[in-house]
């Protein structure tokens, strides 16, 4: 897996040109540099140097003293230098894993690289009149490339691999990872091999994938390719192909080079590195508690199950408002479940008190939990305390039994075929009864109601 990530920074890798939005006016985002203009010189982004570093040490890598940059030479529309900045032969780390599903994926190096531009093609298939145009502003533009070793065995594991790396990159801060803005872009690399066999075969990379299913589904598409070509007696060609959302099917975009037609050689206008050991100290210790550790201590330190536990960890924000909530008094397994079901989903947070405080006036039975969504928003949006949001709007849960008992011997009485039905061992008809209960009294204690319906339908 090849794995392009943009790391979290205000400019350029070698430039102070800023790092634009999607949908920004083509070529507003440059400079002399961007442009390949002749007599300018690149200037290290320290800040990229610094997410990279991070990435490297999350992920167990070795780091060299010692690093450079590269030339990497091709002729490309969208690469005004007519070179890439990378690196090659001496990466900014190296050796290094990720752990998925308690297995390690080997990660081969992360080094540093520059974007090209983006080619933008429009024509007219009627007057057969074509045209090609060229935005440069993503030239530039820092790139870490997060290579792993030949150990991820199927479609799952990649699509896991990707998403588990995203997690750790937001986790340490390293960048936002954000595949539809193309923040992240994962390119596999797919080869097979025949049951038994040591050598894996020829290998096509993929590219032009936006999303996690559209990676999963390149990747199965393409193996079932390759098998069947080499069942039929056909040859897999090194290649880079593409993929179509439109048509679910990748197909040939040009011939795979190798590492020497680039000519690679170390670029002139640029030192090479000496990475300070304090520094790398300093960014080791400053690293946030990582996912995969999280996880397993949201299991035994919380009792969470482990899809719950996955489903927090993988969200530093969230994780930290769920243990907020708890150390705030909150039961764990309630306010798991309100973190993952009601505040995740609205893309939202709130002070880890107020969710603690929702979480124990729903458990306590003081308001309902419909009126703990409401007060959940509420917060949200307003910042105000669940208790100034309960007193304002007068929320407070029935639970009179005298008073629920009336409302339960209302509704048995207007609803004769539902209690038929009830007694008759339709078991479900106990919701229909429960929804008029609701309906004739919202803020009935839901335990309390549903008591007192069961005793009187014997």
């Amino acid at each position: 897996m090849e794995v392009h990530v943009q790391p979290r920074t205000r400019t350029k890798m070698f430039c102070g040109c800023a790092i634009g939005q999607l949908g920004d006016p083509p070529n507003s985002n440059v400079c002399e540099v961007c442009l390949g203009l002749p007599g300018v010189l690149p200037v290290i982004n320290k800040a990229a140097v610094e997410a990279c570093l991070k990435t490297a040490l999350a992920l167990d890598c070795e780091i060299p003293r010692h690093t450079k940059f590269d030339r990497k030479n091709y002729m490309y529309p969208d690469l005004p230098k007519g070179y890439q900045i990378s690196q090659y032969d001496l990466p900014m780390s190296v050796n290094g894993y990720l752990e998925l599903d308690g297995r390690r994926v080997r990660i081969r190096r992360v080094h540093l690289e520059e974007d090209t531009g983006k080619l933008i093609h429009a024509g007219d298939k009627l007057h057969k009149a074509w045209e090609s145009y060229v935005d440069l502003n993503r030239a530039g533009v820092p790139l870490m490339e997060i290579v792993s070793e030949p150990d991820v065995r199927s479609a799952d594991e990649a699509r896991d691999y990707a998403q588990a790396l995203r997690t750790l990159l937001r986790t340490i801060g390293a960048s936002e990872a954000e595949m539809e803005k193309g923040q992240l872009r994962a390119e596999p690399n797919i080869s097979i091999r025949r049951h038994g066999a040591d050598d894996l075969g020829v290998k096509t990379e993929l590219k032009n994938i936006n999303s996690f299913r559209a990676l999963h589904r390149a990747i199965e598409f393409e193996v079932k390719r390759q098998i069947e070509l080499v069942e039929s007696g056909g040859t897999v060609v090194q290649e880079t192909r593409g993929w179509s959302e439109a048509e679910q099917r990748t197909f040939s975009q040009r011939s795979k080079e190798f590492a020497e037609d680039y000519r690679y050689f170390p670029e002139p206008d640029l030192p090479p590195l000496e990475l300070d050991r304090p520094w790398i100290e300093d960014l080791c210790r400053g690293l946030p508690e990582l996912p995969a550790p999280r996880r397993a201590r949201l299991v035994s330190e919380y009792g969470l199950p482990a899809s719950d536990a996955a489903l927090i960890s993988a969200d530093r924000d969230l994780a930290d408002l769920f243990e907020g909530a708890v150390r705030s008094g909150a039961d764990a397994k309630a306010t798991a479940n309100w973190t993952i079901g009601e505040v995740a989903p609205s893309g939202k947070l709130l002070p880890a008190d107020h969710l603690a405080d929702i979480v124990k006036l729903v458990t306590s039975g003081a308001i309902t939990r419909d009126q703990g969504r409401l007060v959940l928003r509420a917060s949200m949006e307003s910042g105000h305390s669940p208790a100034q949001i309960v007193a304002e709007r007068g929320f407070a849960q029935l639970s009179d039994e005298s008073e629920l008992r009336r409302i339960v011997e209302a509704v048995i009485a207007g609803n004769p075929r539902a209690v038929e039905d009830y007694r008759a061992g339709k078991k479900q008809a106990m919701q229909a009864l429960m929804a008029d209960v609701r309906s004739r009294a919202p803020q009935a204690n839901p335990r309390v109601a549903s008591a007192i319906l069961l005793e009187l339908l014997k």
